[in-house]
């Protein structure tokens, strides 16, 4: 082979090596500044005015992309407004998160993350051998947390979206007295409808009841007609899964829909106020309308989608990574296709509002990774503009160093936590009628 032929060869060699080497200075390894996605724009406040910095979290993209399904088209017409949860979340000041638990949707592993696992200038004081933990405003004796393992259950066991909306303002106005007005932001985990409905039989199979429940809707617990009882005796142990799915009274029957609608626009429990066809319609109706307007939802099967969403809604840093566990009671139990389509049959009101809140919950978490990355692009891109700028006067360029202000790169040290309680059954010691 002649010189010249060794030119020709070499040229195109060195000009794939020089465009190698031109992006990995550009678009280093691991950073988030490379994701190009058409028509992106930059709107709402920046997510990047908190402390949040790539090299700051502990899950990377590919941890977020591992619990997710492939991009789907969505059936639902959601409004840029309905996919930008970010709040002005204001621990210091009136601002009020309020955990409604729905029943199996691991809601007790939740619920111990936002009194153990955020990090926060004042922690909450959890005191081994109590049920509840002091969740105190910075410098206050005020709560900002309302949930199981902060207030107990002020408002009756497992108070739904009804009791919550109604009682939460007059509970805490006793507990604490302050002039300024609260804003409350209401927060949820929902489930798998036929997953959830499978470990709520096995958790009464075990002797579960729930049987303090409250119940409020219009200032009144239903009575015995408007919600008998599915058993006789002190509780429903060993029910089998067939006698389960036959009690018609069975609030486990689309317990979602019923514990996030507002029943009060249904007669509350008072069957015979209306068709069964148009209750069902408003309580689906009311139940995606209310989880729409919370301030945030997680879904039980996307752990790390949720600690992200959660974070960027809130501003707040969780100090551990939320754990998938997809091993448990219910994805062991042996289903024939017929018991399935049946359990489908008696939730199918929970299946219609997951399908719902499953594809909202992706375009939200879509929607706001897509305006960080962008956020982390401009704000590289001014960097290196301010870089050139010193470079051109002459200016010595600084040496990188941990910062201490918000938004500067500030950057947290490693932290260490016990590991979180095990997970208890539901308690009594706290239910207060209102």
């Amino acid at each position: 082979m002649d010189e010249r032929s060794s030119k020709l060869i070499l040229v195109p060699i060195l000009a794939v090596l020089f465009v190698m080497i031109g992006y990995q200075y550009i678009c280093p390894a691991g950073s988030n500044s490379c994701h190009f996605k058409s028509e992106e724009r930059l709107r709402g406040v920046s997510l990047l005015s908190s402390p949040y910095q790539d090299a700051d979290d502990f899950y990377r993209d590919s941890d977020l992309d591992d619990d997710g399904p492939p991009k789907l088209p969505s059936k639902f017409n959601f409004t840029e407004r309905d996919l930008d949860r970010h709040v002005e979340f204001n621990i210091k000041g009136d601002d009020v998160i309020v955990f409604l638990h729905i029943q199996k949707t691991g809601g007790t592993t939740f619920g111990r993350h936002l009194v153990r696992n955020i990090r926060l200038e004042q922690p909450c004081d959890c005191k081994p051998g109590q049920k509840k933990c002091t969740c105190h405003r910075p410098g206050k004796e005020e709560s900002w947390l309302f949930s199981r393992f902060s207030t107990g259950w002020s408002c009756g066991l497992h108070a739904d979206w009804t009791e919550l909306t109604n009682c939460v303002p007059v509970v805490m106005d006793k507990k604490e007295a302050q002039r300024n007005k609260r804003n409350f932001y209401y927060i949820t985990m929902l489930r798998d409808p036929v997953s959830r409905y499978l470990s709520e039989w096995k958790h009464v199979q075990r002797g579960a009841t729930w049987k303090t429940a409250l119940h409020m809707c219009d200032r009144r617990s239903p009575t015995q007609d408007e919600l008998p009882t599915c058993y006789s005796g002190d509780d429903w142990s060993g029910v089998t899964l067939k006698e389960f799915m036959n009690c018609q009274s069975n609030l486990a029957n689309n317990r979602q829909v019923r514990m996030l609608a507002d029943l009060s626009l249904v007669g509350c429990y008072n069957m015979s106020s209306m068709n069964e066809s148009q209750r069902n319609h408003i309580l689906l109706s009311s139940a995606m309308s209310n989880l729409k307007n919370m301030a945030f939802y997680g879904l039980t099967e996307f752990q790390r989608k949720t600690q992200y969403l959660f974070e960027r809604t809130f501003s707040l840093r969780f100090i551990s990574a939320f754990t998938q566990i997809n091993s448990t009671r219910a994805a062991n139990v042996d289903l024939s296709e017929a018991v399935r389509r049946r359990i489908e049959e008696l939730n199918f009101l929970d299946v219609q509002l997951y399908e719902y809140a499953k594809d909202l919950f992706l375009q939200r978490f879509q929607y706001t990774r897509q305006r960080e990355h962008q956020e982390v692009r401009l704000k590289r891109r001014e960097e290196r503009r301010w870089l050139r700028e010193q470079r051109d006067q002459g200016r010595p360029w600084p040496s990188k160093h941990k910062g201490s202000g918000k938004g500067d790169g500030d950057v947290f040290e490693k932290e260490t936590e016990n590991d979180l309680p095990t997970t208890t059954e539901d308690y009594t010691s706290q239910v207060a009628r209102w």
